[in-house]
């Protein structure tokens, strides 16, 4: 069998006078056996001799040819036995794949871009290349002088029954792509950037189990690979297994193996360090193999501002390069950049007003690619406006990191540290965070102390939003109900509390997305199972608990307000009953039961709370009618996963008027006041991934499972939704 061989992959794009380049070749840090999708991939290869390379390439393109690949993009895959070097072909799609995205935008290259034009009979010489503004043809193949590494995103704390073994099913919902100089930078930017509390290569497994133990997971972990597999390899390092070991049990090239061993001497050498002892050059050091400052904080045992202030204090600071597809052989006019710590900078920022906008990072449920429609058009608008765009995003599956959707691409992590050296280098007039979902919020307070101009609604308006105190006395300054609620920071108290509310219960964590970690718990039993199993209670992260109203009617509403006035997108109504989390829930806009008085009032509340929060932009409203009582479920002074529907339903992009109001455009000078309520009904509908996890309950609960969404249109609310369930696949 193949399994456990080396794993390759070749882009290949042809014209129909048999022109054909290499886009860029791709070597799976995994071994044969988890499929490409799950793998961390690296471009370009690493470990093939260039006599291995020309043997492979000239293959690729064998195949091709004999295949009957006309014109357009391919993507042929091969595996190498690492033992005595032999190659065979294993797949080929002629077609664009998911790695001709990842290729494109590794190299700058637009792949699907370019086979669209050959496929109508345009050769690859004819056709210009858009990054070097024309200097160089599409025939000239792209020359990478740094590494990109792309690491998948798994979301398997939303499928506790689910095998969680990586095999030839692929399991990841999203992706995250680096780029840096050398293998062990881009690895490392990668790393922080899936946003899962990793800065880095952080110690993983339990250290107080006991040997034995110990041992059999760290061996099972890199035999079986899982999610976590890169972790676990760091560790067996750490535990004194040699490079040797490690290959045999994981079958993960030496070479990737040696460089992550290299890393870890570095992280050991610093323990027991204090940080004032680093001098510059080692900083530097430090820098170049990607170490975060939140991984040095945590090394030096510091803390990453202090960490920030020395290496600005020694005066390592990064600069950019510039994605140009020619190894900077000619200039290039588009700015598509990456961080890296060495002399030469190429950003060359300009002296106009700037806005930036931050992205959502890598797709997982609850946090998928609305957000980034939402960062794309606002970026849309504000080159409209006259503004030059920044966008800051590391997801290679979405249009925000296409070098045309904004002015400047920064393809960086989202992460503090990161974020803040690029705003330090442009001076934007403005960040916009309320577009990218919870990713960008989670940086906003730490950017504004660092005096980064945050525009739209307030940090602290947000935090009022989050924060259940200070939210329930703003609701009842306005005169208006919440179910019976409580706020609880440990075990105890939650079951005292809950006896006043009275069961059924909602519990969650607050400050999440997606509804991770929520329940319905029906009695104490319950309760003390979900406070011991489910989360981590403290005084900075309580536990929120309210009182689960059944048998009601939930509506979401997406409105904007620019300080003063307030515009209502669409009221939605739910389909599915409440407790089913709104992601998953099919809806319809306009309502189809609610009647016209309800709807007005509905209307007058989401007013009062816009100008009591002082939302400045888009603003989200669940609520739950019971009978004739309206009560508010929450509030979120944001994008919302809804945003694309609406906008799509009443022929309005609300995410570009709403970043208008940011930027102070008023709605009345956009000539938008009056709510806009179709003659027809729109139904979206969710779709899930029950048939890639065995064994997981399909039943829906407030945490949300869906992975993606349709919509379907008619004149009456029945033809939607028929329309909507074809569109889901599901069989009527």
């Amino acid at each position: 069998s193949v399994l456990g061989w080396k794993e390759y992959e070749m882009e290949v794009v042809r014209d129909r006078a048999d022109n054909a380049i290499i886009v860029c070749s791709i070597e799976n840090l995994d071994p044969m056996g988890v499929h490409t999708g799950d793998s961390i991939t690296v471009a370009p290869a690493q470990t093939l001799t260039d006599k291995e390379y020309q043997i492979m390439r000239n293959a690729s393109l064998a195949v091709l040819r004999k295949i009957g690949v006309e014109t357009g993009g391919s993507n042929v895959q091969f595996a190498i036995d690492p033992e005595n070097g032999r190659m065979i072909v294993i797949e080929m799609n002629p077609r664009v794949s998911r790695s001709s995205a990842l290729a494109s935008k590794a190299t700058g290259f637009p792949i699907a871009k370019v086979a669209a034009k050959l496929a109508v009979g345009f050769t690859l010489d004819e056709l210009k290349n858009d990054i070097t503004g024309g200097a160089t043809p599409a025939s000239f193949e792209p020359s990478i002088d740094y590494v990109v590494t792309k690491v998948p995103r798994f979301t398997f704390e939303k499928f506790p029954q689910a095998n969680d073994r990586l095999t030839t099913q692929m399991k990841s919902v999203g992706e995250v792509m680096a780029m840096g100089r050398t293998f062990q930078e881009s690895l490392q930017k990668a790393l922080r950037g899936l946003e899962t509390g990793m800065d880095g290569l952080n110690e993983i497994v339990d250290a107080t189990l006991p040997e034995d133990e110990l041992h059999s997971k760290l061996i099972q972990e890199m035999r079986m690979p899982g999610a976590d597999r890169l972790w676990y390899v760091a560790d067996a390092f750490r535990h004194g297994y040699t490079l040797e070991q490690i290959h045999e049990h994981s079958r993960i090239d030496p070479w990737f193996l040696i460089q992550i061993e290299e890393i870890v001497r570095t992280e050991n050498a610093l323990k027991g360090r204090d940080l004032d002892s680093l001098s510059a050059p080692e900083m530097r050091d430090l820098k170049r193999m990607g170490f975060s400052d939140r991984r040095l904080a945590r090394l030096l045992n510091d803390t990453e501002k202090f960490v920030r202030a020395r290496r600005h204090e020694l005066g390592v600071r990064p600069v950019y390069k510039r994605v140009d597809t020619c190894a900077g052989e000619f200039a290039t006019q588009t700015a598509y950049m990456y961080s890296t710590y060495e002399d030469e900078c190429e950003a060359n920022p300009s002296k106009r007003d700037k806005i930036v906008v931050l992205g959502g990072g890598p797709n997982r449920i609850g946090q998928g690619i609305e957000f980034d429609y939402c960062c794309v058009h606002a970026a849309f608008a504000m080159r409209e406006d006259g503004y030059e765009t920044i966008m800051i995003n590391c997801n290679p599956e979405t249009v925000s990191t296409d070098y045309d959707s904004s002015d400047r691409l920064y393809f960086e992590p989202l992460t503090l540290e990161d974020v803040l050296e690029i705003i330090d280098l442009e001076q934007p007039k403005g960040v916009i965070v309320q577009y990218g979902g919870q990713t960008p919020l989670k940086l906003a307070r730490d950017l504004e102390k660092a005096g980064a101009p945050i525009i739209g609604t307030t940090p602290d308006s947000i935090d009022l939003a989050e924060d259940r105190e200070r939210f329930q006395k703003l609701i009842q300054d306005l005169g208006l109900r919440q179910p019976p609620n409580r706020t609880a920071r440990s075990a105890e108290e939650a079951v005292h509390l809950a006896t006043q509310i009275g069961y059924p219960l909602v519990v969650r964590p607050s400050y999440v997305l997606g509804g991770r970690a929520m329940e319905i718990v029906h009695g104490e039993d319950d309760l003390r199972r979900y406070m011991r199993e489910a989360v981590k209670v403290s005084n900075d992260s309580p536990v929120l608990l309210d009182r689960f109203l059944d048998d009601a009617i939930e509506l979401d509403v997406d409105a904007i307000c620019d300080g003063k006035d307030v515009l209502i997108g669409g009221i939605m109504e739910h389909i599915e009953q409440a407790g089913v989390h709104s992601g998953d829930s099919a809806c319809s806009l306009p309502p189809y039961s609610i009647s016209t008085a309800i709807q007005d009032e509905l209307r007058e509340q989401i007013v009062k709370m816009a100008r009591g929060l002082g939302v400045v932009g888009l603003m989200n409203t669940q609520f739950a009618v019971k009978g004739e009582d309206i009560y508010v479920l929450e509030v979120n002074p944001r994008a919302s996963r809804t945003v694309p529907f609406v906008s799509k339903a009443i022929g309005r992009p609300l995410a570009k008027i709403a970043a208008r109001c940011m930027v102070g455009q008023t709605l009345v000078q956009q000539g938008m006041t009056e709510e806009k309520v179709p003659d027809f009904y729109s139904v979206k509908e969710a779709v899930f991934p029950f048939i890639k996890f065995a064994g997981v309950d399909p039943i829906l609960g407030p945490e949300m499972k869906s992975t993606g969404e349709v919509m379907g249109v008619g004149k009456t609310f029945g033809e939607a939704f028929a329309k909507a369930q074809a569109g889901a696949g599901t069989h009527l």
